[in-house]
């Protein structure tokens, strides 16, 4: 997330590889077809390297799927409407907004086989903290309507240590998603979605996430970002409010009271 980033595409992990982290099959005296233990090798069978998962991340999510705010520097007349939501990532970056107060990242999260990749835990490193980024803020909602349930995390990035901690959610169906602590478990076939919302009052910060895991005895850990850079997060607080509404029967920014 940030300024003038890529938005528009989603930031990717480690490309799928074709070759199967499972130990392929081996040859008996008698002719049949033996597997060896998961996570050991044998004979003519490498054992298993690489990343066992892939990762997609999404950070121009809106709440509700309608209402976020961006820090621009640009005067109200100098800045188009907003986007459908499909459109953020261009839009944003167009206009080199910031996510303001709060940035949401859905994470999507996928083994390459059938082998089961254990998600072990999830970190937030804060790479950088200055002051909020000027210019105004401005709001993209306009009434809000109405897949894979997430997992979902809130952080809070005014602190010293963030902690990307679990919290209840709302569902596809409207439904309240109860709170669900790590480990999970994912394969080609059992993905995940992790969504985390940082949020800020005090700063522009800089961030990525760590996501560790586990699989067939060996562990590691991914880092999450946006295209190889932090997420980026400003504040919103003391900065002018906009909307986009009616004047006289034209649509434009207008100042959000109260």
């Amino acid at each position: 997330a940030g300024d003038a980033e890529r938005h528009d595409t989603g930031a990717t992990g480690p490309a799928p590889n074709p070759t199967s982290a499972i130990p392929s099959p081996s040859a008996s005296s008698d002719g049949s077809k033996t597997s060896s233990p998961a996570g050991r090798s044998t004979p003519g069978t490498p054992a298993p390297t690489g990343v066992p998962l892939t990762w997609t991340a999404n950070s121009q999510l809106w709440e509700l799927g309608c209402d976020h705010d961006y820090v621009i520097d640009r005067q109200p007349a100098q800045v188009p409407p907003p986007p459908a939501p499909q459109d953020a990532g261009t839009w944003a970056a167009t206009q080199s907004a910031v996510h303001g107060g709060n940035t949401i990242v859905d994470v999507s999260v996928q083994g390459r086989s059938s082998t089961a990749v254990v998600l072990e835990d999830l970190r937030v490193r804060v790479v950088g903290r200055t002051a909020p980024a000027p210019g105004i803020a401005y709001s993209m909602a306009d009434g809000c309507g109405g897949g894979l349930t997430p997992r979902y995390f809130d952080v809070n990035l005014d602190k010293d240590r963030p902690i990307a901690r679990p919290v209840a959610g709302e569902g596809p169906d409207g439904k309240t998603v109860s709170t669900m602590h790590l480990p999970y478990r994912v394969s080609a076939t059992d993905p995940e979605v992790l969504r985390v919302k940082a949020s800020t009052v005090g700063c522009d910060c800089r961030w990525y996430l760590e996501l560790d895991w586990s699989s067939q005895g060996r562990s590691g850990t991914v880092r999450i970002d946006d295209h190889g850079r932090p997420f980026r997060t400003s504040s919103v607080k003391g900065l002018p409010h906009y909307w986009y509404g009616f004047v006289d029967g034209v649509r434009q920014w207008v100042p959000t009271t109260g």
